[in-house]
């Protein structure tokens, strides 16, 4: 399918039939969002990756037992860093010189002048700055997902302190952000299936200047 024939396919899918999805196709998904933008290349975030099923009914009544946790394939959950700190900036920066075959200090002033900036903040401003950088991947997930024609679900209906409890989030040093659900739709049992998709008319919606 093409761009727009894929974006026209895909919708928030509200039952699964329970169908797996490929590891190969899985892996292509994990692969968009490992390759997804983020703010000064530090991918201040990590994705938990679930397909066990005694774990996924633990998480339904956390997410306000939304029934396409428990049917979908896998269960995406992106978490942020609670915080920037010296130690995670200075640890890209060693990595990324590395694999680049740069000397230590080639970017010592972005990386300083980084430090600096989010070290002048707190440490919710800087979490809810990751947790933004999170949603660039889960874009770049749903539009993938749509081009294998993987049915997928983005959540943020679900208790974000409790999810983190369950998965243990704050000793990582994460907390979730949003979730997503990977699976192949129940057409036959899902009411938003046959539904029109719809959008703002795009007079109102964009907004030209010239």
């Amino acid at each position: 399918m093409s761009i727009t024939e894929s974006l026209n396919w895909r919708y928030a899918t509200k039952s699964y039939n329970g169908q797996s999805v490929s590891q190969d196709k899985i892996d292509t998904i994990l692969e968009t969002i490992h390759l997804a933008p983020s703010s000064s290349g530090l991918q201040p975030f990590n994705v938990l990756v679930i397909n066990n099923p005694e774990l996924k009914e633990k998480i339904r009544p956390i997410a306000f037992n939304q029934q396409q946790i428990t049917q979908c394939s896998h269960v995406l959950v992106f978490a942020a860093w609670d915080n920037y700190t010296v130690e995670r900036i200075n640890k890209v920066f060693e990595r990324n010189n590395a694999e680049r075959n740069l000397p230590p200090s080639a970017t010592d002033d972005y990386r300083n002048m980084l430090i600096q900036s989010y070290t002048n903040l707190t440490a919710e401003q800087n979490f809810e700055h990751a947790a933004r950088q999170t949603y660039i991947a889960l874009g770049f997930a749903l539009y993938t997902a749509a081009q294998l024609q993987i049915d997928a679900t983005p959540m943020e209906g679900f208790s974000n302190a409790a999810l983190d409890e369950l998965l243990g989030l704050k000793q990582q040093g994460l907390k979730s952000v949003t979730i997503l659900a990977l699976g192949y739709r129940d057409a036959a049992n899902d009411w938003l299936a046959p539904m029109k998709k719809v959008r703002a008319p795009k007079s109102d919606f964009f907004i030209e200047l010239k």
